[in-house]
């Protein structure tokens, strides 16, 4: 096995893992790694979930990792943007709740406040519907490129 497959089948279980344990609420993501309990494992494994999903896409798909196309170019971009995001998530994450269980309050400040609840939401939301969404577009792309390389067998009386 090379090392892309390698890596692809590493991300690949991290995220269902990582979705099994999130969709389940395991027990496991409210226990605390620190001895002042403010740190729940939940953290770190949903960071990995961050990081792993995209980069499942990344090692998953060639044209996204290689492009050639226009739009693979744009979607290869716009995937590295949703890995460097994922990477970054506890960073920022931390930035805008002030700790890192990610607890928000109805302060007026901005960190730890509702809006940044908000920022904290989108960003979570983002890595993964972003990413998603790259795959969706990617698969949607190939059904387009299939159809139109038939009709034009099709039109040249080859089929």
């Amino acid at each position: 096995m090379n090392r892309r497959k390698l890596y692809f089948y590493i991300s690949l279980v991290l995220t269902i893992g990582v979705v099994i344990l999130l969709v389940t609420g395991s027990p496991l993501l409210t226990m605390a790694i620190d001895s002042n309990k403010s740190i729940p494992l939940g953290t770190i494994i949903t960071w990995i979930g961050m990081i792993s999903f995209p980069l499942a896409i990344y090692w998953g798909t060639e044209a996204l990792r290689n492009p050639s196309r226009k739009l693979y170019k744009f979607l290869s971009g716009l995937l590295k943007i949703i890995i460097l995001l994922g990477v970054l998530w506890v960073p920022i994450s931390y930035v805008l709740a002030g700790n890192l269980s990610f607890s928000f309050t109805e302060k007026e400040t901005f960190q730890g406040g509702q809006t940044a609840m908000r920022w904290f939401w989108y960003l979570s939301y983002g890595v993964g519907i972003g990413g998603l969404l790259i795959l969706f577009t990617y698969w949607v792309s190939l059904l387009f490129r299939k159809s139109y390389h038939h009709s034009v067998k099709k039109a040249n009386g080859k089929h």
